[in-house]
């Protein structure tokens, strides 16, 4: 294990010029590093399914699917349209449907290759998943086979463009609260789709303003004067003229922050009739007498079998927004390899600006955050194909796909601004420019973290479930069970508290704090501090909540109101320890020592950024001494400093080509400027011609 983390020979010279930055190598060879395969660490980011990936990012070598800075909104939109159109023709639409209709049947390589989209123009990533992977997953996931022979051929070449209607100006997250109605018409066998008040126009949908033709429609179902809740309703919205049909209202929602290349806009209905046929009634029939039936007997349960069918929406934002921020620490990092800034004033060489502690400390933990944040989407990805496939769809898989979808899209798509923004600022006023990419990257993938749900309201569902699975160790449990576990929970603070107060003090017996850090700051003990965090947290809002059960409604709301915020937070920790979980199995799998060597270093930096992160926590609950607490931001610098030498190598492994980046400042452009300048000054000094220095006279005359 000590090979694993320590390296025979640092990272980092001990020469230091007086412009205050150390000289450091600044690749693995010249610090005679292990060196990663960037091939093989390439294979490990593209996961699963890497093949799908490198045929996506061929595809959109072509610059026609391009995003162009600064292009007005009309012109933007129709661009994107005809990018659709390229998909098709490609055969990028076909993934996800069954092959009796011209699709593939492959569900995981579908949000794959639908995810690297990203690197080409975002607005094309969305619009193309609201096409097939929101309006015509809905119709195959909620729809029956009389559906899929109806529309699907239609949706999948885009001779049927559509909108999918979830979401209301007032009733967003909130889907089972939404003021659309469905009511049956036995008569006519019919059912009338009405918008009864302005807060039920559907809103900020996809194709509504513009391109779609129809709707896949949520409403509360009315038959028999019965609500039966949300279901889905295919509804025809333009004629093949795009003149809106009768009845239905159509709003431009206009110039957004970002993703202009998507027409969204509103929608509306004034009694609109449609047949009973176009009930999507997998999970809920209505038949010609108006009567209702559904295989699912619960309201609840059945309301988020239909919702959990359409998951997919949250596995692809986990996973664009992983690629998107992999892109702006690409070209980040790449300049900040190049660039270079401030010298001694005494003529040395201007100092690149990876060399200073301060751009490490910014850029580098980001770089393992996003790592991880890759190993851990392919694992979504696996599951995620694992139920739509058939090959594990039970009730328990499709609860646990939407338990991690939900814990992992927030924290992505938080990071993937937070990261952005810091990238952004890395590269001073070259990352301001729109040619460099990183504002519209911001813009663009601002939404991302309100798509499909709030993530505080989807934190909240992944608390949900971590009290649920708490609760359900204590069922059945007598009096003697519960005393034993209280006192194990004492015991294990006392534990935690004292065994690192007394592993901090090995530093006088090891004679070196460096060294006292990495033995108790390694794999084992980074699980063992966050997993506990996510326990204890756990644990203590389900001891607040436990009087919960005995009050009124009104009351127990309250008091879960009051709590609801830790919850959160316990909800994000979880999510955090799911991602360094599973960079950590991936770098276990890895066979080349001196990859595993590197990517254990990253993944330490990872666990030990999260640590520091929460570090108050840690603190207040007697989990780090205050010594070893203090050591935390001390190992994270030194794991700056060796990861360095790596740096290009890691940003590299991303596998993105000049066509995907597409920023000056990333091309190489940079150096070529420095290396002009550098040779310039050369010369100048040489020639004998150069000016002398002012500070030079002062000094002469002091003398």
């Amino acid at each position: 294990m000590a090979d694993a983390v320590r390296t025979k020979k640092p990272a980092v010279h001990k020469r230091t010029p007086a412009g205050g930055a150390p000289t450091v190598p600044h690749t693995a060879e010249e610090a005679s590093e292990p060196r990663i395969d960037v091939a093989a660490v390439t294979d490990l980011l593209l996961g699963t399914w890497g093949e799908t990936r490198r045929a996506a990012r061929e595809m959109i070598k072509d610059p026609a699917f391009w995003r162009i800075g600064g292009q007005p909104m009309p012109e933007h939109r129709e661009r994107v349209l005809s990018q659709l159109h390229l998909l098709v023709e490609h055969g990028g639409s076909r993934r996800a449907f069954p092959e009796e209709y011209g699709g593939h049947g492959d569900n995981g390589a579908n949000i794959a290759g639908f995810e690297e989209l990203v690197l080409a123009d975002p607005s094309l990533q969305i619009k193309s998943g609201v096409q097939w992977g929101l309006f015509g997953s809905a119709i195959h996931q909620l729809g029956t086979k009389k559906h899929h022979d109806a529309w699907l051929p239609s949706v999948i070449d885009l001779r049927l463009p559509g909108a999918f209607a979830m979401t209301e100006t007032g009733h967003g997250s909130d889907v089972a609260a939404i003021g659309t109605t469905a009511t049956y018409d036995a008569d006519t066998e019919q059912f009338v789709i009405h918008t009864p008040f302005r807060g039920a126009f559907k809103d900020y949908l996809g194709n509504a303003a513009l391109h779609g033709k129809a709707a896949t429609v949520f409403a509360q179902l009315i038959t028999g004067g019965v609500n039966y809740g949300v279901h889905c309703f295919f509804v025809p919205i333009r004629d093949d003229e795009g003149r809106m049909l009768p009845g239905i209202t159509s709003e431009d929602d206009g110039v957004k922050g970002g993703l202009n290349g998507i027409d969204n806009g509103r929608l509306a209905f004034d009694h609109v009739r449609v047949p009973r046929f176009n009930l999507l009634d997998r999970y809920g029939q209505v038949a010609a007498d108006g009567a209702y039936t559904s295989d699912i007997a619960s309201p609840g349960r059945r309301f988020f079998t239909m919702l959990g069918a359409l998951v997919q929406g949250r596995v692809s934002l986990d996973g664009a927004s992983t690629t998107g921020t992999a892109l702006a620490l690409h070209i980040a990092l790449t300049y900040a390899d190049q660039r270079r800034q401030f010298d001694s004033g005494a003529g040395t060489d201007e100092v690149v600006l990876l060399d200073y502690g301060k751009h490490q400390r910014r850029l580098l933990p980001l770089l393992a955050q996003n790592y991880a944040q890759f190993f851990s989407h392919d694992e979504l990805l696996k599951k995620f194909d694992g139920v739509f496939s058939g090959r594990a769809d039970t009730p328990d898989e499709r609860e646990d796909l939407e338990t991690l979808a939900a814990a992992l899209k927030p924290l992505s798509t938080w990071n993937a601004l937070a990261t952005i923004q810091e990238a952004r600022e890395a590269c001073g006023g070259s990352g301001f420019l729109a040619e460099n990419r990183m504002v519209g990257l911001h813009q663009d993938l601002d939404v991302y973290v309100t798509f499909e749900g709030d993530n505080n309201v989807l934190l909240q569902l992944v608390g949900k479930r971590l009290l649920s699975d708490y609760a359900k160790q204590f069922k059945g449990a007598d009096a003697a069970t519960l005393a034993r576990f209280a006192v194990g929970q004492t015991a294990g603070k006392v534990f935690h508290g004292a065994g690192l107060r007394q592993l901090g003090q090995a530093v006088a017996d090891l004679g070196s704090t460096a060294r006292s850090v990495e033995l108790g700051l390694r794999e084992e003990q980074q699980h063992e501090l966050l997993a506990g965090r996510v326990q204890q947290m756990v644990a203590d809002v389900a001891a607040a909540l436990r009087p919960a059960s005995k009050l009124a409604p009104a009351d127990a709301a309250a008091l879960f109101n009051t709590h609801q915020a830790e919850l959160i937070e316990a909800a994000r920790a979880h999510g955090e320890l799911l991602q360094w979980e599973a960079f950590t199995d991936g770098v276990n799998h890895i066979a080349d020592e001196g990859t595993r060597r590197v990517l254990t270093w990253l993944r330490d930096l990872f666990g030990l950024h999260l640590v520091e992160k929460h570090l108050a926590w840690y603190l207040i609950n007697g989990r780090l001494s205050t010594q070893r607490a203090a050591s935390v931001s001390r190992y994270i610098d030194r794991l700056c400093a060796r990861l360095r030498p790596h740096a290009q190598d890691l940003v590299e492994a991303y596998g993105f080509e000049p066509e995907h980046v597409r920023a000056p400042i990333a091309s190489g452009a940079e150096r070529e400027r420095q290396d002009e300048a550098r040779e310039y000054y050369r010369r100048l000094a040489a020639s004998g011609e150069a000016p002398v220095s002012e500070k030079s006279l002062t000094k002469k005359q002091s003398r």
